[in-house]
């Protein structure tokens, strides 16, 4: 269950018992992910559905006011700029890729000035971001999507980051994902309208919901295992990649011998734990190397080789082109 600050009364709060239509804000930047939009759009609308009325409704506005250019290349209709989120009882910023450069300074501002309008302010995926740089999670525990927690916390000190799904905190709330949005939008439905509604939602999109929103992301690097040994074994590797284990103290770790964990790895992964855990490595170097502006040198640091050298070398090997050059390109 998600764990209310005792900030405001809870009759305050959007994610309260009630029979009153919610009105509810999506500030949309470019290059969000439609699944993103839907799974904050569609669990209201399907609860509407089965409510047969309109008890939750929405509009969506974009930085400029214009069509939303998502990262399908489809163009999502806005109603205008952020400007056409007034009397709204709650604003959600959705984001994706490249919100340092979506969010510009006059749009920071214009969130900073406009978020005490209502009544809550969320955000899914890279959304954080966006709210942390215009000051509005200050104070406030908040979660960032899986891959950017470390950097989130560096960046944000005076936020209280955690790896959680979703967060609800005072008036503000957070969610790290597609997946965990459409989780948080299932706990609001069932907060003001009763958990049989959600779990109707839920079975319409045959979604098994995780309401506990203070369960943690899953790091999709992980492939999906049987085992369980198997999958401590992958769970520790990926805590450790800057600073990789000893194969030998993985296993031990699981209870089982190197010999005994190198078949486990071969039965169902078809490689070895050596090659499975710099696999790990490698596909955190790549995102690194694609979707964030730190230096080869850090990304090589960060991700468990001792020189740029050999993480070039690595890199190569497996994905076919040096890092130099995709972040060229």
């Amino acid at each position: 269950m998600a764990i209310y600050e005792n900030v405001m009364t809870i009759s305050e709060s959007i994610f309260a018992p009630s029979t009153q239509p919610l009105d509810i804000a999506v500030l949309v930047l470019p290059r969000a992910s439609i699944l993103e939009v839907a799974s904050v759009l569609d669990p209201l609308r399907n609860a509407n559905r089965h409510l047969g009325q309109d008890r939750f409704r929405w509009r969506v506005v974009s930085p400029s006011g214009a069509d939303v250019a998502l990262t399908c290349g489809i163009a999502l209709p806005a109603i205008g700029p952020l400007a056409a989120a007034d009397g709204a009882d709650a604003l959600i910023v959705v984001a994706g890729y490249n919100q340092s450069e979506v969010a510009t300074r006059p749009l920071i501002a214009d969130l900073r000035r406009v978020a005490g309008r209502f009544r809550a302010v969320g955000a899914v995926d890279a959304g954080p971001w966006v709210l942390a740089r215009a000051g509005l999670l200050d104070g406030h525990r908040a979660t960032v999507h899986w891959e950017d927690l470390e950097d989130f916390a560096s960046a944000h000190t005076s936020v209280d980051v955690v790896p959680d799904r979703f967060v609800i905190s005072r008036n503000r709330f957070t969610a790290g994902g597609a997946a965990p949005a459409a989780d948080l939008m299932l706990h609001l439905i069932g907060a003001r309208c009763g958990a049989g509604l959600a779990g109707q939602v839920a079975a319409s999109f045959q979604y098994e919901p995780q309401s506990d929103g203070s369960r943690p992301q899953r790091p999709g690097l992980l492939p999906v295992v049987g085992d369980v040994r198997l999958a401590g074994a992958l769970a520790l590797m990926n805590a450790h990649l800057e600073d990789p284990l000893p194969l030998d103290t993985i296993a031990r770790a699981q209870g089982v011998g190197l010999r005994r964990m190198e078949q486990l790895f071969r039965d169902n992964l078809g490689q070895g734990p050596g090659a499975a855990y710099l696999d790990l490595r490698l596909q955190m170097a790549r995102r690194m190397v694609t979707d964030t502006r730190h230096d080869l040198r850090a990304i090589a640091l960060r991700c468990g080789f001792v020189d740029p050298t050999s993480f070039s070398r690595a890199f190569r090997r497996r994905f076919g082109v040096p890092p130099s050059r995709i972040r060229s390109s």
